[in-house]
């Protein structure tokens, strides 16, 4: 939808906002996006958190941030090491609750009220349900179910769901005492460039691993904008800026600044 971050904050201008219809979304004033992105970055404060860049990350993307913090210092924003010390157990967290909730959502797709439904050869109700949700999810999706299903069973919600409930209000602690000193976080979004098509598919353990860098945000409900920074080995980098609570402004706002000096987000590999 988006080519760059103004495109980016033009369509978010467009579709935030609170729906009626929808008992999940926030109910806040939308500003306007565009308004103050061209305002200079001079001065604001850069967070760089120690536990995103660690050993295991590959050497071309680790450059690829540092060159990006080097770009930043030159627009005259000052850099400060930061600590998020939870950050180890996002991944498990969100996880977690993320199968624990598309679990409980997906329960809806019965083939009777919601989504697709495969009557074809069933013999009552039941058979329906069963044929509807054998068909109709792939193998990813039962897997989270099956594992969001045992997280919220009895004996088992106290050890597992409640206590990434816990978890998750410390890494949200973790970022709020990390914006009292900074206005923004620069991170890489994942520790490697992408992998082939399919090639993880068959250890889902190590796929997951993958997304160690972008896991926390959702729990702790900061924005995040992931903007290509660079190439490894012929691969894009991705570098994400993460924000404060409800603060995408000044999210699109850095991000315009470091595109406006570099041209990754116009480059494309040879593949």
């Amino acid at each position: 939808m988006a080519r760059d971050a103004y495109d980016c904050a033009t369509v978010l201008e467009h579709i935030a906002g609170h729906d009626p219809l929808d008992s999940t979304t926030y109910q806040s004033p939308v500003t306007s996006y565009t308004k103050d992105i061209n305002k200079p970055v001079k001065g604001m404060k850069l967070g760089i958190p120690k536990e995103y860049f660690v050993a295991g990350m590959e050497a071309g993307v680790e450059s690829a941030m540092q060159e990006a913090i080097r770009t930043y210092e030159k627009l005259g924003m000052e850099i400060h090491e930061v600590s998020l010390p939870h950050t180890k157990y996002g991944l498990p967290v969100y996880y977690l609750l993320l199968f624990a909730e598309a679990s409980a959502n997906l329960a809806r797709m019965d083939g009777t009220r919601f989504g697709l439904s495969v009557s074809d050869g069933a013999k009552d109700v039941i058979d329906i349900y069963l044929k509807t949700r054998h068909e109709g999810f792939g193998d990813e999706v039962k897997r989270r179910i099956m594992l969001g299903a045992y997280a919220l069973s009895a004996g088992y919600y106290d050890a597992y769901y409640l206590k990434a409930q816990k978890v998750r209000t410390l890494l949200r602690r973790d970022f709020e005492t990390a914006f009292s000193k900074v206005d923004i976080l620069l991170a890489p979004t994942c520790p490697t460039t992408a992998f082939k098509l399919g090639e993880k598919t068959s250890d889902p353990l190590e796929m997951y691993l993958s997304d160690i860098y972008v896991v926390a945000t959702n729990p702790a409900g900061v924005p995040a904008l992931a903007l290509p920074a660079g190439f490894s080995n012929n691969m894009p980098v991705g570098m994400q800026l993460i924000g404060k609570h409800l603060d995408e402004s000044t999210l699109f706002q850095v991000a315009h600044a470091y595109q406006q000096v570099t041209d990754w987000h116009k480059q494309q590999p040879n593949l």
